[in-house]
């Protein structure tokens, strides 16, 4: 039975834990007037500017823009997706997180889940004590070695291995467990055997450091030389990559990130302090890989080697990269000399060396016009032609960007049929860009303003900031049709929001949000300074609104007598003018 966490349950965790709480546990604060302010973990930075209010449940970094709730502070800070981040904020509030079924189909409870990870460990345990004991496992430990691996490192990776017997893990755990955890295979005629035997075993950790599988590399060189545990309830090789825990206990924010070929490659530069390079699990890099990969570095190197296979392996990563790319995103390709591994250059070149061309390696862009370039003709007309239909598809992937935009204007170059107006397209996404930064709908404060916000912004941010004013406002008997003015679709909307969510404050009303197209908005809403006192709120807040529907009233009145001077009114728009000028 699949499940999902109740929104009922969320809306009540976040009302639960206190976010000055939550944080001042990961990041001491310091309390200054109202709030609490310490340097921000999420850029570099020498006074604070990383604020979080008590009263608003939200935090927010004037530096570089970080904002949100709870749950978003988890997911930024401990690098956790939603569910787990959830799930440590409810484990910060020692409650257990209840699930709701959606569906039918197979799948293993959350406490089958427990089950099968602290399986995962004792295996991992085992094998680590058969590298250290056995006289098998002395052979492999000679043969690390030999490879340059230190104990320390053996260490960080927790390297192990596995017995060549067919039931060493059988005997030992339980088997039914093993079996859903791939560790052991049942065959045709019903016999059971454990999956690796006589490797070096490498365990899979994901970035909360839990154990969700296994590689084996044999001592020899029979086939298959690698081996990874299968899909599990646990595994999932298109989402997961080898080394990735690891490298964030080094760094938690890395310059940048090395993608390499195989498991040895990444304890190989690991060994020469090059900490920050993950290994795919058998699999050519998705898309999943490196979003993933991108929520933790803003570049990400590929390393490839250099022969015929190395350079198509490098193409098949183009569909996903491109799909990945968004402004201020970076990927480069590195392609290795000729009978060349991460490992043997590093030792022939040196650390600096190996750097230096990491940080020469060619751009995306360069790598992937290059390919097009040596492919084609582009003297003949035929030749750029077919670069236009081979290139664009891949492009057209791209999310919205400057980037996109710049992309397209070098295929135009290149096809021959480049014009000014590309380049200034390209100027005018980056303005709007810019300008999405301030929220259209909450409306913006300009030079009428003379420094003051307007009585919209006033009036839908403390609407954001204290959801209860929407109880309030039903007891006032208000037509919404008189209601114009910059803002007002986004007001009806949280008015809604409120009415279905009955959300118990601005934290909870911004989750209810997240994902919508109104997030930014919503969230810049909750961070806006109104300057109001708290007993104060209800009377600036209708005092607001009743300027609004003045406005509104005395809009919809000029309108009607300016209508009525140019070409008459109807009988409808006849009484509606009655109405105004009786009360007014």
């Amino acid at each position: 039975m699949s499940s999902r966490i109740p929104r009922q349950f969320i809306d009540e965790l976040l009302v639960r834990v206190d976010i000055v709480d939550l944080i001042d546990s990961h990041l001491p604060l310091k309390k200054t007037g109202n709030s609490f302010v310490a340097r921000c973990p999420f850029h570099v930075e020498k006074s604070p500017s990383f604020s979080v209010s008590r009263k608003k449940q939200f935090f927010h970094c004037f530096g570089c823009g970080a904002s949100g709730n709870a749950i978003s502070f988890l997911m930024d800070f401990s690098h956790l997706d939603f569910v787990e981040a959830v799930e440590d904020l409810a484990g910060f509030a020692g409650v257990e997180v209840p699930r709701e079924s959606i569906e039918y189909q197979s799948g293993q409870k959350k406490g089958d889940l427990n089950s099968l990870y602290v399986l995962m460990e004792q295996v991992a345990a085992f094998y680590m004590e058969q590298l250290r004991t056995s006289d098998e496992g002395k052979k492999a430990a000679e043969y690390l070695k030999n490879r340059g691996v230190s104990g320390n490192c053996a260490s960080d990776f927790m390297l192990g291995y596995a017995p060549d017997e067919w039931k060493a893990l059988a005997g030992r755990f339980n088997q039914k467990l093993l079996i859903e955890a791939g560790l052991l295979v049942s065959s045709e005629n019903g016999q059971i055997y454990d999956r690796f035997r006589g490797r070096i075993m490498f365990p899979i950790r994901d970035k909360r450091g839990r154990i969700i599988g296994f590689g084996g590399r044999v001592l020899d060189n029979s086939l298959p030389k690698y081996l990874n545990s299968p899909e599990t309830s646990l595994f999932h090789k298109g989402k997961e990559v080898y080394g990735l825990y690891e490298l964030l206990e080094k760094d938690a924010k890395p310059q940048r990130i090395l993608i390499v070929e195989g498991y040895m490659d990444v304890i190989a530069l690991a060994q020469f302090g090059i900490h920050y390079s993950v290994a795919a699990l058998g699999t050519a890099a998705s898309q999943a890989h490196l979003d993933l990969l991108f929520r933790f570095s803003s570049e990400l190197v590929f390393c490839f080697d250099g022969d015929k296979a190395g350079r198509e392996a490098a193409w098949r990563a183009m569909e996903p990269a491109f799909s990945s790319l968004k402004d201020g995103r970076q990927i480069r390709i590195m392609l290795l000399p000729q009978n060349q591994d991460p490992d043997s250059l590093v030792r022939e070149e040196g650390v600096d060396g190996f750097i230096s061309r990491m940080q020469t390696a060619e751009t995306l862009s360069e790598f992937f016009f290059g390919h097009f370039s040596n492919e084609l003709n582009l003297s003949e007309m035929e030749g750029r032609a077919q670069l236009v239909s081979k290139v664009k598809p891949y492009l057209e992937k791209m999310p919205e960007s400057v980037f996109k935009e710049m992309m397209f204007a070098r295929l135009k170059e290149l096809s021959g049929w480049v014009s000014l107006d590309v380049l200034e397209n390209a100027a005018t996404f980056a303005s709007k860009q810019s300008l999405k930064q301030a929220p259209r709908a909450a409306g913006r404060k300009g030079p009428q303003d003379n420094g003051r916000l307007s009585s919209a912004r006033v009036a839908i941010a403390l609407l954001v900031q204290n959801p209860r004013l929407a109880e309030v406002l039903e007891q006032r008997e208000i037509d919404w049709s008189e209601l114009e003015f910059s803002g007002v679709t986004l007001f009806k909307n949280i008015l809604q929001m409120i009415a279905d969510k009955n959300p118990a404050n601005a934290a909870v009303l911004v989750e209810c949000y997240r994902g919508a197209a109104e997030e930014k908005s919503i969230k810049a809403l909750a961070l806006l300074d109104s300057q109001v006192s708290d007993d104060k709120i209800d009377a600036v807040f209708f005092d607001s609104l009743d300027r609004l529907l003045i406005q509104a009233r005395e809009t919809a009145l000029t309108r009607l007598l300016n209508k009525g001077k140019a070409e008459g009114l109807d009988a409808e728009e006849k009484e509606a003018l009655r109405k105004m000028l009786a009360t007014k």
